[in-house]
């Protein structure tokens, strides 16, 4: 058990206000705003108005990446090391630049390799030195305080020193034009909380917190991260509850996390976008929350507008500086307070004593993330539990030879899994009007879903969802940017809009499943699933509750090879996921896993030996595996070869080393298809002569080792008895 206490070590700030947390702040309680004339690409006559745009040198790199760099350079200041681990929220990454190569018709793959939201966190690690984890998450509006939220729980583990996490995003046509089709845009500027408020103000910017754990209080005078509370509406793709319940159930959690009572909070920094719906929501959630005595409160996205993913941070940060300077800051924009949200935002910045603040954040797919902050104080401590293996109770997965029963058949007969499965074979877990207007990566997701928890034969759907995904809904971007060019940026289809934000599969799945805990998406290339596997065992209750990880990607016949340089090289177009019912080991026969190593390969020659170390060295691993599936994604083939000779000649091990790509084809989330496969073979306490290319092995009661090799290395073990961390 551990009682780690997580304070913040630095701060970084970059908005249409201004270049560093000071001269943000300042403009904030002056009552600036942000909003003005989008200068970044040309819209229509009749198309234009106002955005939060950040004066930034044009680049090579996307927009994104150049304000995370910025953030985390002012973040890291006065760090002495680079962060243990980076957990980031980004929804469209290098979406910027690849509109713009798109719009030209450059098809060089060589141009994309910035366009993954995961590659924002791959570049900050690069530039930061950072040799450990990355999680990039993807919710939305909810990204940048989901990410701190994950950080909270990677440090409380105990495994992890510091951390830098945070959001950054950059203004782009997607979300532009995106968010005007579906009528969400005031043309006046944002005005939170207003009696006349008619939508947002699209911005950009980015927020980071370098996030440090400590086994005793830290400093009185400095700020610490309480707790956090993550839940999931399941309720519709766009569309908040209308009665709040989401969102109060995070602020509940987030308190009952920090330990705080409502009447202990001294302010709360509202989500508050300025759309009817949403503070509507949100207000109707307050009221019941502080039912009597209410805290100050206001939102600060009338000065800064709504970066998106980078929102959640950006206020934590700003919520920081209340707690700090002991002022809250004015709801700008705001003239009449809308009565009926039975609301009081502060007309102008209040000084009072700042001893604890609530900061919110809520995203399409009913994504809801609450953080609360505070001056360190002595309490009774925390015993956290350390992460438990999960314990699988269902599995499913989708590849070219079709579900997961062809698919085994397939391996069986030594037949290749390549290949892309036809619309109809990937829906037959789905009712027809459940697949009615889903494209291919919606369809593929809630499929998996449906029959992993069929496969799972228990009563209890699962409570929360880890989609892991490398390049989210390539169809429904694709299609969106297709109409808008075609109709020289007059046109685009909110319903494509909705459906291109990477989380708008899990969303779909909670509400399908109704999973109203936890509802993360990460996002990272070839590492996709491996970063969902982690969310979810940092998360896991041990209450035994169910959950679902998975991952999946689409093929597009456009998108996919300019993104996914293994796609470019692969000569059989393919694609799939694989989706497990898993809870905490403690409540759950059957087989179990458990993500236990994770680093970055660039400049790291002993990422290798790091392996076999966190596996217990080279005994213990020809002890505990007979096998292991082997991810070496094609674009990294040979380094992940020479990974792999070297794990070999250290340990000496001697089991079947299978190259899973092989059989099931390149595409990102190929991995999670590998950890189905494994489970099941678990379940028959065999791996095929197929498999092996040699006499099948009989597991006798040992492992399968699942590792994945290139840029980045990783290890999930999977064994009937359980992993030990």
């Amino acid at each position: 058990m551990t009682d780690i206490r997580v304070a913040i070590a630095g701060m970084g700030l970059v908005t249409p206000l201004g270049n560093g947390v000071e001269q943000n702040w300042r403009a904030l309680l002056r009552g600036e705003t942000g909003n003005g004339k989008l200068t970044l690409f040309d819209t229509p006559e009749g198309l234009s108005f106002p955005v939060g745009e950040v004066p930034l040198p044009q680049g090579e790199l996307p927009r994104t990446h150049g304000l995370a760099l910025m953030a985390a350079g002012e973040a890291m200041e006065h760090a002495d090391s680079p962060p243990d681990a980076i957990v980031m929220g980004s929804t469209t990454g290098g979406m910027s630049l690849t509109e713009t190569l798109l719009k030209e018709n450059n098809m060089d793959p060589a141009l994309f390799v910035h366009h993954g939201a995961g590659s924002v966190a791959e570049y900050l690690a690069i530039k930061l030195k950072c040799k450990g984890p990355l999680i990039t998450v993807s919710t939305a509006c909810s990204s940048g305080a989901a990410a701190i939220a994950l950080a909270l729980a990677l440090l409380r583990t105990g495994r992890f020193r510091r951390i830098l996490a945070g959001g950054a995003e950059s203004l782009c046509r997607l979300t532009y034009f995106g968010f005007h089709s579906l009528q969400l845009i005031d043309p006046k500027g944002s005005r939170p909380l207003d009696r006349d408020r008619k939508g947002l103000t699209v911005s950009e910017g980015a927020g980071m917190l370098l996030l440090e754990g400590k086994t005793k209080i830290p400093d009185p005078d400095g700020i610490e991260i309480l707790g956090a509370g993550l839940t999931c509406d399941a309720y519709h793709p766009a569309s908040p509850d209308p009665e709040g319940g989401g969102a109060l159930s995070a602020m509940n959690y987030a308190l009952g996390d920090a330990g705080v009572n409502p009447s202990e909070v001294d302010y709360v920094n509202l989500h508050g976008t300025g759309t009817i719906d949403n503070d509507l929501a949100e207000a109707k959630a307050f009221n019941r929350l502080f039912d009597k005595e209410k805290p100050l409160v206001s939102s600060v996205k009338g000065a800064f507008g709504h970066s998106l993913s980078a929102a959640g941070a950006i206020e934590a940060v700003i919520s920081a500086k209340c707690i700090e300077t002991g002022v809250a800051p004015a709801n700008v924009g705001c003239v009449t307070p809308d009565p009926q949200l039975n609301m009081n935002p502060l007309g102008k910045p209040e000084y009072a004593p700042m001893k604890t603040v609530l900061s919110n954040a809520f995203g399409f797919g009913g994504s809801n993330a609450s953080l609360v902050m505070g001056r360190p104080k002595s309490r009774q401590a925390n015993e956290f539990k350390p992460p438990a293996p999960l314990a699988v109770s269902g599995l499913a997965c989708i590849t070219g030879a079709g579900n997961t029963s062809q698919t085994l058949n397939a391996l069986l007969k030594g037949l290749s899994c390549r290949g892309l499965s036809s619309e109809k074979e990937i829906s037959q877990s789905l009712s027809p009007r459940a697949a009615r207007r889903l494209k291919r990566l919606a369809r593929m997701g809630l499929s998996l879903a449906v029959a992993a928890f069929e496969d799972s034969h228990v009563d209890h759907k699962p409570e929360s969802i880890f989609f892991g995904t490398g390049w989210g809904a390539l169809s429904e971007t694709h299609d969106f940017l297709k109409a808008l060019y075609e109709t020289n940026q007059r046109f685009s289809s909110p319903t494509d809009f909705m459906g291109s934000v990477h989380n708008a599969t899990a969303g779909r799945i909670a509400v399908k499943l109704n999973a109203k805990g936890p509802n993360i998406t990460t996002t990272g290339g070839d590492y996709s699933f491996e970063q969902a596997l982690m969310s979810a065992h940092l998360l896991a209750t041990h209450d035994g509750k169910p959950l679902l990880v998975m991952a999946a990607d689409e093929f597009h016949p456009v998108l996919s090879g300019l993104f996914d340089g293994s796609v470019a090289q692969a000569g059989t177009p393919s694609d799939g996921g694989g989706a497990l019912m898993v809870r905490s080991a403690s409540n759950g026969a059957g087989p179990q896993l458990a993500p236990l190593f994770y680093e970055n390969a660039h400049e790291n020659p002993r990422v290798v030996s790091s392996l076999v170390q966190s596996l217990g060295g080279a005994e213990k691993i020809n002890l505990d595996f007979a096998a292991a599936f082997v991810g070496l994604p094609a674009a990294s083939r040979d380094m992940g070869r020479e990974q792999l000779d070297s794990f070999v000649q250290i340990t000496g091990f001697n089991g079947p080393l299978i190259d899973y790509r092989r059989y099931v084809g390149e595409f990102a989330s190929a991995s999670a298809v590998a950890a189905v496969l494994a489970a099941a073979l678990l379940r028959t306490g065999k791996i095929p002569d197929t498999l092996t290319e040699k006499e099948g092995v009989d597991l006798n009661g040992k492992g399968i080792l699942l590792l994945g090799l290139g840029k980045f290395v990783t290890a999930t073990v999977l064994h009937e008895k359980g992993a030990s961390l």
